[in-house]
């Protein structure tokens, strides 16, 4: 059997990460030198952080963040009114398999979706399903489904995401249709999903927002349950850099 042959056949099956490591391998004469199961080994090590890399590469383009953040690049100097303790027990991400929700209130520029999408990036790297979206453009997309006939098919689909992450909340104001498929999708993900939440406005103006107060009951009741906060506080950290400059 040659190694082309071997090779090929991997390939074909689809083990890129093993068929790579082979081809290392066999290029590399000293690799003779280990024992087989090492070399076997290897092979299989290879193809598990190739198929990783894979899967996260997937998420990460289905996940549609805004911002290209991590949470090994959030700077605890900045005074932002928020614990450090609190934002790093946050980031293990138990919440998220509890299908819990975080919201981030705070002024612009303090940096509520760039923590957002570093969450959502730690997520995709944790194999977790994430979805970032404006509510402005989430509601452009809840009437272009009525519109096509395919708003169950749109709010299934979004149901089914691990973390949605909604930026913007309270931004623009909601007609009614808005208000009742902002509840549908909040509601359907009850339980079964968690949801990041980013705002200007403090939690108890979010009521106000809603002129039909049966709904506003219902989607606070159902967003600020199990929830955890940040209150993010302070100067606008894009002035602060634009001052450095």
């Amino acid at each position: 059997m040659s190694n082309q042959y071997v090779y090929d056949q991997l390939s074909d099956l689809k083990l890129h990460g093993m068929a790579n490591d082979f081809e290392k391998q066999i290029q590399n004469p000293s690799m003779n030198e280990f024992p087989f199961e090492q070399r076997v080994r290897s092979m299989i090590d290879h193809e598990k952080i190739y198929r990783d890399n894979k899967r996260l590469q997937i998420l990460l383009k289905k996940a549609k963040l805004k911002i290209s953040a991590s949470i090994e690049e959030i700077d605890y100097r900045s005074p932002r009114g928020i614990e450090k303790n609190q934002l790093l027990a946050l980031t293990k991400l138990e919440w998220v398999q509890e299908n819990q929700n975080l919201i981030i209130t705070g002024p612009t520029g303090t940096g509520k979706t760039w923590i957002a999408c570093a969450i959502g990036n730690q997520a995709c790297r944790m194999g977790v399903s994430t979805l970032f979206t404006r509510v402005t453009l989430l509601q452009e997309n809840f009437l272009a489904a009525h519109a096509t006939g395919t708003f169950n098919k749109f709010l299934t689909n979004l149901s089914k995401v691990k973390l949605l992450i909604l930026d913007d909340w309270g931004m623009n104001s909601l007609d009614e249709r808005a208000q009742q498929d902002l509840f549908e999708l909040i509601d359907s993900r009850v339980g079964t999903g968690a949801t990041i939440l980013t705002s200007q406005f403090p939690i108890e103006k979010w009521h106000d927002a809603m002129n039909n107060k049966t709904i506003a009951d219902a989607v606070m009741d159902r967003l600020i349950y199990s929830s955890h906060t940040l209150k993010f506080s302070g100067e606008s950290l894009r002035k602060k850099q634009k001052k450095l400059k």
